[in-house]
């Protein structure tokens, strides 16, 4: 695997949370800083070292609700 992609969400009660596209992985922190060294070591813990992907890409969604 060369590439793996977290969605990554604010979460409802502060901070953020990632989750892996195609992949069981969840990480969560307080700032974007701490998630991305969160995410960094969930995908060492969840991958083989030879099986390890050699990016992990982060798309960020935000969620905004306006009136119609």
């Amino acid at each position: 695997m060369t590439e793996l992609i977290f969605e990554v969400r604010e979460a409802p009660e502060g901070g953020f949370t990632a989750r892996g596209v195609g992949a069981a992985i969840f990480a969560e922190a307080d700032t974007m800083e701490e998630l991305k060294s969160a995410i960094r070591d969930a995908a060492r813990c969840h991958f083989e070292p030879e099986l390890q992907p050699k990016v992990l890409r982060l798309l960020i969604v935000r969620e905004e609700t306006i009136a119609a």
